[in-house]
């Protein structure tokens, strides 16, 4: 070996200490800021409930086989999917988790569904803790998960090194990446080339392109997103089960349209609030269904619709408080979940919030299985992955501003075309869509 190769070795060699050391340095610094951040997390109303379970001090999850992290309510609905479909060749145990209140009912649920079968399956679910990174390593030492799988855009640091250290296989299914999470995580890029996953199935080309770009070329695979899987499933609309009877037909005027609000963000409530009364002007007898996408912003609404009410008249009722069928004309504020398929189910017209404003969009897929053609604004990135062709096709109506989504809300409510027709056009289109689930178990059921 020539002085220069040695020279080189030693440099390289070098470096990689030096590296390792300023992760290591990285994490420490990245506890001791968690410690800061977690007492005040508390005061926050989407975090205080299983805030227990988030630091780990009444419940640590029991041990598992495989780990799978779902954020919020849709990486839930695809934990689901995982758990329905999945066939080991031997007993496995699974735990879920997630993030948010509306995820773990979903979750709670879909453990309970299995239960029992003849798969082997075991399930159970808990709250993600907080990526603090010493309470990521006493889960991971509690858990010994054999795989980890993360759904979409799970990348939490704490949780990737303490499963590097425990020698965990990681997954990360229906893999998305915006532009604008690449850019944050790419302040240190060397740290996230220390975590890169096992495995990366992506949902789109780009996708996997801004993986590449974070954990290095070649990381990232493709695969059919799972949530076409969801769509027009057996006995389900947009994937969520449907009781034999509707039961909100009860509670709303039969001769009177009823059109959703859906999924409204935080960002856009003072254009939904011009909606609501755009809506109220053209069509005074119509029931209006307010789901805001948040139920810590129920407050705030119940504020705007009093304020509403005195110089215009607005009647509005919180949905919770409804026990007989509603007056037309009377607003109702949605503070209960898992009630908006079912609302779909009955509306005349649907618009589909988090796109006024430049959030990215919520799922209007749920609409639309439902056979009602749904109204968006212009930002709905987080759902491109679909295809503009769906907009092309006329199965899903772009709206400009909160002006022209009312104004389509309303010619829909007085000629909405048949749902029966609606959900065939969807078949053919997510018809060939389809199979995400299937290489999603299988890549799972290789890696145990």
């Amino acid at each position: 070996m020539t002085g220069v190769e040695c020279a080189r070795n030693y440099t390289a060699t070098d470096l990689r200490y030096a590296m390792k050391n300023n992760i290591e340095k990285a994490f420490q610094l990245y506890d001791r800021l968690w410690g800061l951040v977690i007492p005040l997390l508390h005061r926050n109303q989407r975090l205080v409930r299983g805030f227990a379970e988030r630091t780990l001090e009444h419940h640590i999850p029991e041990s598992a086989d495989i780990w799978i992290q779902a954020a919020s309510a849709g990486e839930a609905y695809l934990a689901e999917l995982l758990l329905k479909h999945l066939k080991p060749a031997r007993p496995v145990s699974v735990l879920m988790t997630s993030n948010t209140e509306q995820g773990m009912e979903i979750l709670t649920r879909a453990a309970a569904d299995i239960t029992p079968n003849s798969r082997g399956v075991t399930a159970s679910k808990a709250y993600f803790p907080f990526d603090r990174p010493s309470l990521m390593e006493k889960a991971v030492q509690s858990v010994r998960p054999r795989v980890m799988v993360l759904l979409e855009t799970e990348i939490w640091p704490g949780l990737l090194f303490a499963l590097k250290k425990h020698g965990s296989r990681v997954i990360i299914l229906n893999g998305r990446m915006t532009d604008k999470s690449l850019k944050r995580y790419r302040i240190f890029p060397s740290l996230w080339r220390s975590l890169m996953p096992d495995k990366i199935l992506a949902v789109s080309e780009k996708d996997a392109q801004r993986f590449d770009l974070l954990f290095g070329k070649g990381c990232a695979g493709m695969m059919p997103n799972m949530k076409f899987d969801r769509i027009g499933s057996e006995g389900s609309h947009g994937g969520q089960p449907l009781p034999a009877k509707n039961p909100l037909r009860d509670l709303l005027p039969c001769d009177y349209p009823f059109v959703v609000l859906g999924s409204t963000g935080d960002e856009e409530e003072c254009l939904i609030e011009k909606m609501i009364l755009r809506l109220r002007q053209r069509h005074p007898q119509a029931v209006i269904g307010l789901f805001p996408r948040h139920l810590h912003r129920l407050e705030n609404w119940k504020q705007t619709l009093r304020r509403m009410s005195l110089p215009r008249s607005v009647s509005w009722k919180v949905r919770s408080e409804i026990r007989m069928p509603v007056s037309p004309g009377t607003v109702i504020l949605w503070d209960t979940f898992g009630e908006l398929v079912t609302a779909y189910e009955l509306a005349k017209a649907a618009f589909v919030g988090g796109s006024l404003a430049p959030i990215g969009g919520q799922n209007f897929l749920e609409a639309l299985s439902c056979g009602i053609i749904p109204v968006i604004g212009t930002f709905w990135e987080t759902f491109e992955w679909v295809g503009h062709d769906i907009v092309n096709q006329g199965l899903v109506r772009v709206a400009g501003d909160w002006k022209t989504a009312a104004d389509i809300l309303s010619e829909n409510m007085e000629n909405s075309p048949p749902r029966d027709r609606v959900r065939e056009l969807l078949a053919a289109y997510v018809k060939n869509r389809r199979g995400g689930t299937v290489q999603a178990c299988a890549l799972i059921q290789d890696f145990i």
